[in-house]
C-alpha cells in the first residue's frame, strides 16, 4: 500500500543556492535554483544589484519556469564592487552575494629614461587593448623608497609620460603606474611595477630575472664555443705532430735494421771515423808472390 502527497509550493521561500558562474571586466553570470523543484508555472524574480562604490541600485525582473535560472548582469564598471540579491517578486525571503568585477589590466611596456637631474617614465595606452578605458580618465604614478619604507602619491596624467624629480643618490625605487581611481580610490586598474636603482637604471621587475639570464647566456655560451673550438684544434695539432714523429722514427728505424742480428744498430759518427782509421787498408797482390791453394 502507498499514499501519494503532494506538497503545497510555498512561494515565501528564498531562492536556493545563489552563486557567482563567471565574472568579467563590465557583467557578470549569477545562478541560483528556484524555491522548490519543478515549478509548475512562470515564476517572477526579482534581481537587485546595489553598487557599493556609487550607491546606487538598480533592479532586474527575470521570469522563468526552470528549477535552475542562469542571468547575466551587465553594463558594470571593471573593478567594482557590488551587493546582488534575489528574491520572488512578491518579496518573498531572499538570497544574497557579493560580486567584484574585474579591474583594467596594467598598462604596458613601462620604462624609464634617464635624465640629468631628473628621470622619465613612458608607458603604452591603455585603450589599445582596453576599450573599456577612456584615455580622460588618466593614470595615476605611485613611489615606494624601499629605504625609507615610504609610498608616495606622485601624481595623475592623461598622457603616456610622467616625469618624476628630486631622487635621492643611494636610494632604490619601485615606481607603479596605472587607470587612475573613481570613486574615493576604489575602483582601479592593475598597477604596472618598474624598479629603479641608486645608480639611475630601470628595470622592469617582470623581466629582471630573464633579462639577466640572458645576458649572462649571450656571454657564457660564444666563450664556452670558443674554448670547445681551441681545445679541438689544439687535440688536432698535437695528433699530427705525434704522427709525424711516429713515421719518422719508424723510418729512421728500418733504414738501420739488420736482418742479420733481427735488431736495430745504431752508431755514432765519431766511432765509424775511429775504425775506419784502425782497419788495415787492402792493396794489390804483388806478381812475384806465389798463391797457395789449399
Amino acid at each position: 500500500d502507498y499514499v501519494v502527497v503532494k506538497m503545497i509550493p510555498d512561494n515565501r521561500l528564498p531562492p536556493r543556492h545563489l552563486h557567482s558562474v563567471r565574472t568579467g571586466k563590465t557583467f557578470a553570470v549569477i545562478k541560483w535554483e528556484s524555491p522548490y523543484d519543478s515549478p509548475d508555472q512562470d515564476m517572477l524574480y526579482a534581481v537587485a544589484v546595489k553598487d557599493l562604490v556609487r550607491k546606487t541600485d538598480k533592479i532586474y525582473k527575470v521570469r522563468s519556469r526552470n528549477s535552475t535560472v542562469e542571468y547575466t548582469i551587465k553594463k558594470l564598471e571593471p573593478g567594482g564592487k557590488y551587493h546582488v540579491i534575489v528574491q520572488l517578486g512578491n518579496m518573498s525571503k531572499e538570497s544574497s552575494m557579493k560580486i567584484n568585477t574585474v579591474p583594467l589590466s596594467a598598462p604596458d611596456a613601462l620604462k624609464i629614461i634617464t635624465e640629468n637631474d631628473h628621470i622619465l617614465l613612458f608607458w603604452k595606452s591603455l585603450a589599445l587593448k582596453e576599450s573599456n578605458f577612456n584615455e580622460s580618465r588618466g593614470y595615476e604614478i605611485h613611489m615606494f623608497d624601499s629605504l625609507m619604507n615610504i609610498t608616495a602619491y606622485l601624481g595623475n596624467t592623461t598622457e603616456n609620460f610622467f616625469k618624476v624629480s628630486n631622487l635621492k643618490i643611494g636610494h632604490n625605487y619601485s615606481f607603479t603606474v596605472q587607470a587612475r581611481c573613481l570613486y574615493g580610490g576604489q575602483m582601479c586598474g592593475e598597477p604596472a611595477t618598474l624598479l629603479y636603482d641608486e645608480l639611475g637604471t630601470g628595470e622592469d621587475s617582470s623581466a629582471t630575472k630573464s633579462g639577466r639570464g640572458t645576458d649572462v647566456a649571450a656571454i657564457v655560451v660564444p666563450v664556452l664555443f670558443l674554448l670547445l673550438v681551441t681545445l679541438g684544434i689544439g687535440f688536432v695539432v698535437l695528433y699530427m705532430r705525434h704522427r709525424r714523429l711516429q713515421s719518422s722514427f719508424t723510418a729512421f728505424a728500418n733504414s738501420h735494421y739488420s736482418s742479420r742480428l733481427g735488431s736495430a744498430i745504431f752508431s755514432s759518427g765519431d766511432d765509424l771515423g775511429d775504425e775506419d782509421d784502425e782497419a788495415p787498408m787492402i792493396t794489390g797482390f804483388s806478381d812475384d808472390v806465389p798463391m797457395v791453394i789449399a
